[in-house]
């Protein structure tokens, strides 16, 4: 069976405001284990830190994405809050064929904190004709 691989990219250099503090790394610590205790959904997601995704201003930033879908950049994470809701997106993303989804049929935070939605890739051609 074909399954596509989807992806979870924590920024692991998100600092909050005024201090050293780097949330990232627990985000990704939390999230596995809570991924993990859901099972199938676990065995479709692969995490990885990343050194920086531009959301130096909404510190904790995570993006969901995979092949032939569309990609969502989060902002505003809290690793000891928003699990539930980013567990929650992940069983979303995961049923969604294009990844697709209007904020509102986001679970919780994931309504308002979207920094970006972009679209699934599409490679097209263009015809030459041939003269």
């Amino acid at each position: 069976m074909n399954r596509t691989r989807h992806r979870i990219s924590v920024c692991t250099s998100c600092r909050h405001k005024g201090t050293e503090c780097r949330p990232g790394l627990e985000l990704i610590a939390r999230l596995r284990a809570a991924l993990d205790a859901a099972g199938a959904v676990a065995e479709e997601f692969e995490i990885s830190g990343v050194a920086c995704m531009a959301g130096c201003d909404r510190p904790c930033t995570i993006a969901y994405h995979a092949d032939a879908k569309a990609t969502y950049l989060f902002g505003d994470i809290a690793p000891e809050e928003d699990i539930c809701d980013l567990v929650a997106f992940a069983q979303q993303y995961r049923g969604l064929e294009d990844g697709w989804c209007a904020a509102t049929v986001r679970p919780g935070k994931l309504r308002t904190g979207t920094l970006a939605r972009i679209p699934a890739m599409v490679l097209a051609t263009e015809a030459r004709a041939v003269q």
